[in-house]
Formats: structure tokens, C-alpha cells, sequence
């Protein structure tokens, strides 16, 4: 076999080991013919011509080199003082590079040229400076500034072959010199004015918003964009280092912070990985040590996470469901306090931009419920928090986003009633401009669990406002018989208020196009007969007698008169649920004095008919008997009849239409019968 290198003839053929060659291989594919074989020829060669034999001995790692002592000691600075004490040297663990960069040192030290490629350029550096061999140094320093540098594989490859050599690596400056040369040329792709177009990556980020997180397909968005598929390879210490240069050096956040949640999702949030170290040799205890690994990594992500996390979500950069799977993946890891708040305050930031399936949830069945879960009081904390904050932004989004997760716990069996009460109370009532949603969630809880008793649907439906709810959740609420009667006579109250407004906005129309009539073209205002003219020389302004100035005022007064009616009824309403309360207890006194009566020895048959005395009140006589535990357990035909007669009731006490003279009814009644004959 003869092999030409730098212009000397090799005829010797020396055979390596399988060990060698394999190891020479893993080191560097571009080095042809290999190192280890060119210095074994090179030694024999030397003992040739010099007719000394090699005396000394070199152990690195595990194997072994005979070499001799001249080359050695006039090049390398190290071996010229170890050599004084004794012809065997045994190099430290310490000692980088390993044996690879040993034989190129050697194979310098013996005069012949070295091949330095991207592969072992950075190896053979931090081997040069530690056995002190000053003219290899320059030039492999004269390699990466020249070469390696203008290539973003060749500084990719430097870099990822530094991680065993640090800290070396980072004396020498070689990571920062890769880094820095990696962030300008990713900020080159960018700046690119002949793509014309946005980035793969910043546009499948912007895909995400709206969706639910899928690891899968986010990785297949990041291995659209080739420059960000080489970083987020990297490992993490170099990884954060090439953001930092990135941010540095001037790219705009919604290029960078995609890089960051690609990467985030690739080692912390990727059940793949999370497999892959599980079951991997290096690993001791299997789970525990990959979710320290992803934990340490996590913490990391969260340090590199835009502050502004909010405009960055408003911006698309960063889809709002990254930072609550973050949520639902830290819950598994133990991280920081530090890294715990700083994510939950970043997730605060970002909930009036969430959805509902966003929010986490359990994955797997326990025998707790499910709002005694994590996921659950992760999430409650955060809108707890949110809720009392100052300033509060989206306080309103907030509260629908609430009450449309509660929808999704309240189907569970296992809740307790107490509890969905504490949940429902987290979000402030005043921040409640809609009930629909509420509405819906207590309704699925009272389908799921129809053994409630009627203190405890009460207590869940006195968190309801009707006066929230839409007109038709508010049809759906009196037609719902599982509600309370409360809730049902409400519900009818404020169904009257609509009405009224309904028909008050029809009549306030009609009068308006009726009081005259504008013919086209002409301009001139004819009055309709029995309005008053409007003089010719008065024009159309703002001074018009027929323009309402007090409208608003009398809007104002028409709601606070409703919002009174509201409550004047509902304390009303209270009123007669306890006289009935009390005349069901006056009841259940009278049957259990009779049958301890007739147990006595009475044969007489059992009788549900009030006795009327001088002490009974006049309202007991006046009411038949009720029967049943509460109202909330009567028939629901039995509670439509005593919604009728509390109605009625009303309509003695004048609540519906108060306020209102025969003058004001008598010109609606004629305003609807002119329109019934239109």
C-alpha cells in the first residue's frame, strides 16, 4: 500500500487494530489516509533513518504509543520536562481530545504535515495548548478564523465537538467564536432581500395560534426551516448562548422566540424524548433521570422566554397553548421556585388570549375528582391570582374562559357541590358581564348529579344572575325543572322586563314613523294630521322640537326603575319562600300531633286539612297544603302552578307596571292597536 502526504513516500505497511480503526473513523470521516495509520508509518520510518528504536512510551486513555524521544521533547513542551524523569508517560484524564488528537500532535511533533478538518480542528487546539505545542496552536487558530467560521455546517460541527472539551474550549474562545459567527449568519438567512417572503419557522408559529398543542406536528413545522432544525440540535449551554447572540445582534423577537418553543418542544415537552432517556443505557432510574434532564432544560426555556410574553402572544410569535403546556409539563418536573412563578406569571399574562382547550387537564383517570386535580389547582391559582391583580386586562375574557372550563369539570361525577361553589367563586362577580356560560355548567352538574338536595342547588344557583343571561338561556331557565323555584320566578321576572323593553322600543318606533313623513326629492317635512307644523323658516337641526334631548335621562331612569322592580321582587320572593317554609314546618307539626294522636287510640282517618282557630294567621288559612320536602323537589307541574299564584300575587302588588298612570297604558293600548291595523 503506498500513500503520498505532503510529498514523503510511505511504502511501509502497518496493520491497525479494529478498536483504532473504528476510532479513528468516529473521529474525523474527512481525514484520508488516517492519522493513526501515517504516524505508525512514520515512526518506523524514523527508526530507519535514524537507527535509533523508539524508547519512549506514551499511555493515553487505554492504549498505548512507542515513540521516540527527540520529536518529542523539541516541539512539545510537556514531554520536554516529563521526559527528564523517566521514558514512561502516562497523559491525565484530563487531558483533551483523547487519543485522536494525541496522534496528530505526534505526527507534527515528527515533522509531517496534519490534516485539520471541522471534525478535529477544536480537539486538536485544546490538545496543542495543554502539552504546549505553540506552532500547531497558530494554526488551527488560523483554520477556524479562516475556514471554519464562513461555513455555518463547519461552525455547527466546531461547536457541537466542543461540548467534551470544555472548559478548554471556552479559554481558547472557540464556543464564542462559533456562536457569534452562527447568530450573524442565522441573522443573514433572515435579512436575505432576495427570499422576499417570512420565514418557514415564524410562519408555521403563527400557524399554531388558535390550535391545540400537538408535539408531532410542531416538529414537523421546525424541520421546515433548515437553520433552525441545526440549533435546536444543539445542546442546551450552546443552544441559549446562540439565542442571547441573536437578540444581540439585533433579530426581531418574532424570528427568535419561535426557535426557542421549537426547541422547548423537542426536549421538554416531546413524549418521544422523554421515552428515549427513559429507556436508554446511560440512565440509572429510567423516569426520574429524564425528567431531571427536562427539567433542567425547562428552566433554562423559561429564562429565555420573552418578558412581554402578552404582546408577543398578541403577535403571534409564540401561540398562547405553548405556555400552558409548558404549565401542564412542569407540573411533572421539579422546578425552581423561581422557574415556577416566572412561568405562571407569563401564563397570567397571557389568559384573556386563551381558549378553552388550552387549558390543561388531567390525561389519566384517578379515583380523586377531577377538580382536586394539579392541573385543576394549577390553573386555579393562576386566575385566582389574575383576578385580584392591579391592573387586571381582560377581566372579562378571563371570566367567560372560566366559566367555559367549569363547563368541562362539572360533567364530572366525583364533584362535590362545595366545591364547583369554590371554583365558580374564584372569578369575581363583577366581572361576570354574561351568565350563559355559568348557566350551562350548573345545569350539566345538576344533570350528572340529581341527588342534590334543594339547599345545595340554592346555594349553586344563587351564584346566577338572570339578569346576565341571554333571553334565551333566561326561556331555557323557566322551562328547566330542575332549577329552584328562586331561580324559575326570576328568571320569569326578568323575561317581563324584555318584554316590556321589547315592546317599549316598538311603541317609541312607531310614534317615530308616524309623527311624519319626508317626501323624496323635494325636502319638505308634511306633518301627519293631529302633529303640529313645524314653521318653514325653522330648519332641521339640532333645535327641532321633535328631537328627544331627554332620551338618555329617561333610558337611565327606565333601567333603574327595572334594576328596582328586580330587586324589590326577588326580596319578595324571599319573603314568601319563607312564609311557605314556615307554613310547611306548621304542617308537618299538625300531621305529627294527628298520628301520634290516633297511634294513642283513634281509628280516625288521617286528615291534611289545616284546622282554622283564632291563632292560626290568615294567610295559613287562605293557602292549601303543601307536601314535599322543599319547593325545589315539588313537580314541576306543581311549581309552574305556584309560580302562577306568586304572579299573581305580583300583579295585586303592582310590581309589574308600577309606576306606570291609565293615561301612559290607555296610549299604549292605541299605539298597538293602530299598529295591529297597519
Amino acid at each position: 500500500m503506498k500513500l503520498v502526504m505532503a510529498g514523503v513516500d510511505l511504502e511501509t505497511e502497518v496493520e491497525l487494530s479494529p478498536v483504532a480503526k473504528a476510532e479513528v473513523a468516529a473521529f474525523s470521516p474527512y481525514s484520508s489516509p488516517s492519522t493513526a495509520l501515517l504516524l505508525q508509518r512514520r515512526v518506523v520510518a524514523w527508526a530507519k533513518e535514524t537507527g535509533s528504536p523508539a524508547t519512549v512510551r506514551v499511555r493515553v486513555a487505554d492504549r498505548s504509543f512507542d515513540l521516540h524521544k527527540d520529536p518529542l521533547a523539541s516541539k512539545c513542551g510537556y514531554f520536554g520536562e516529563a521526559l527528564l524523569e523517566s521514558g514512561d508517560v502516562e497523559l491525565p484524564a484530563s487531558f483533551p481530545g483523547g487519543c485522536e488528537a494525541f496522534e496528530v500532535i505526534a505526527l507534527f511533533c515528527y515533522g509531517d504535515a496534519v490534516v485539520l478538518d471541522p471534525f478535529n480542528v477544536a480537539a486538536v487546539r485544546c490538545a496543542a495548548e495543554f502539552l504546549g505545542v505553540g506552532g500547531l496552536g497558530a494554526r488551527c487558530d488560523l483554520y477556524i478564523n479562516q475556514v471554519v467560521l464562513q461555513s455555518w455546517d463547519d461552525a455547527l460541527i466546531v461547536l457541537q465537538r466542543c461540548q467534551p472539551l470544555l472548559p478548554v474550549a471556552e479559554e481558547l474562545l472557540i464556543v464564542n467564536r462559533c456562536v457569534e459567527s452562527l447568530a450573524f449568519m442565522a441573522c443573514m438567512e433572515i435579512l436575505d432581500p432576495e427570499q422576499g417572503r417570512d420565514q418557514p419557522g415564524a410562519v408555521g408559529a403563527r400557524a399554531l395560534v388558535g390550535r391545540r398543542w400537538d408535539s408531532e406536528h410542531v416538529k414537523e413545522l421546525a424541520a421546515r426551516d433548515l437553520w433552525i432544525k441545526d440549533l435546536i440540535a444543539l445542546p442546551f449551554e450552546f443552544f441559549e448562548r446562540i439565542v442571547q447572540a441573536l437578540r444581540r445582534q439585533g433579530m426581531k423577537e418574532k424570528y427568535v422566540s419561535p426557535v426557542v418553543l421549537f426547541y422547548a418542544n423537542k426536549w421538554v415537552l416531546s413524549k418521544k424524548t422523554h421515552k428515549f432517556w427513559a429507556t436508554t443505557d446511560e440512565a440509572v432510574d429510567g423516569e426520574t433521570d429524564a425528567n431531571r434532564r427536562a427539567a433542567a432544560i425547562m428552566e433554562g426555556v423559561i429564562a429565555l422566554l420573552p418578558v412581554e410574553a402578552a404582546a408577543v402572544a398578541a403577535s403571534g410569535a409564540i401561540p398562547v397553548a405553548f405556555y400552558f403546556a409548558l404549565l401542564s409539563r412542569s407540573l411533572t418536573l421539579e422546578l425552581s421556585d423561581q422557574s415556577q412563578t416566572r412561568l405562571r406569571e407569563q401564563v397570567a399574562a397571557n389568559l384573556q388570549f386563551a381558549r378553552v382547550d388550552d387549558l390543561p387537564l388531567p390525561e389519566q383517570e384517578t379515583d380523586r375528582a377531577i377538580a382536586d386535580s394539579r392541573e385543576v389547582r394549577a390553573v386555579e391559582s393562576i386566575v385566582s391570582n389574575h383576578a385580584v391583580s392591579v391592573p387586571r386586562k381582560g377581566a372579562e375574557a378571563v371570566a367567560e374562559l372560566w366559566d367555559r372550563y367549569l363547563l368541562q369539570i362539572a360533567s364530572d361525577p366525583k364533584l362535590r357541590p362545595e366545591r364547583l361553589s369554590e371554583l365558580i367563586g374564584v372569578i369575581p362577580a363583577g366581572d361576570r358581564k354574561n351568565h350563559n356560560h355559568l348557566y350551562e355548567a350548573i345545569n350539566t352538574y345538576l344533570v350528572e348529579h340529581r341527588g342534590l338536595s334543594g339547599e345545595e342547588k340554592a346555594t349553586l344557583c344563587g351564584h346566577l344572575d338572570c339578569r346576565k343571561l341571554s333571553r334565551e338561556a333566561c326561556i331555557q331557565a323557566v322551562q328547566n325543572d330542575r332549577m329552584p323555584l328562586r331561580l324559575i320566578v326570576q328568571a320569569l321576572f326578568v323575561q317581563q322586563l324584555h318584554t316590556h323593553r321589547a315592546f317599549t322600543a316598538c311603541s317609541d318606533s312607531f310614534r317615530c314613523a308616524h309623527s311624519g313623513e319626508l317626501v323624496p326629492g323635494a325636502g319638505a317635512y308634511t306633518p301627519s294630521p293631529g302633529c303640529p307644523a313645524i314653521p318653514t323658516s325653522q330648519p332641521l337641526s339640532g333645535s327641532s322640537p321633535y328631537e328627544s334631548h331627554h332620551a338618555p335621562r329617561d333610558a337611565r331612569l327606565r333601567a333603574r326603575d327595572d334594576a328596582s322592580d328586580y330587586e324589590t321582587a326577588s326580596f319578595r320572593i324571599q319573603a314568601l319562600e319563607q312564609e311557605i317554609i314556615s307554613l310547611k314546618r306548621t304542617l308537618q307539626r299538625h300531621n305529627t300531633l294527628k298520628g301520634s294522636a290516633r297511634r294513642d287510640g283513634g281509628t280516625k282517618e288521617p286528615s291534611f286539612r289545616v284546622e282554622t282557630d283564632a291563632n292560626t294567621p290568615a294567610a295559613i288559612k287562605r293557602r292549601a297544603a303543601v307536601s314535599g320536602s322543599c319547593i325545589g323537589s315539588m313537580r314541576w307541574g306543581s311549581q309552574r302552578r305556584c309560580a302562577s299564584r306568586i304572579l299573581r300575587v305580583f300583579a295585586r302588588l303592582a310590581v309589574f307596571g308600577r309606576g306606570r298612570s291609565r293615561g301612559k297604558q290607555s296610549k299604549c293600548r292605541a299605539a298597538t292597536e293602530q299598529l295591529n291595523c297597519m
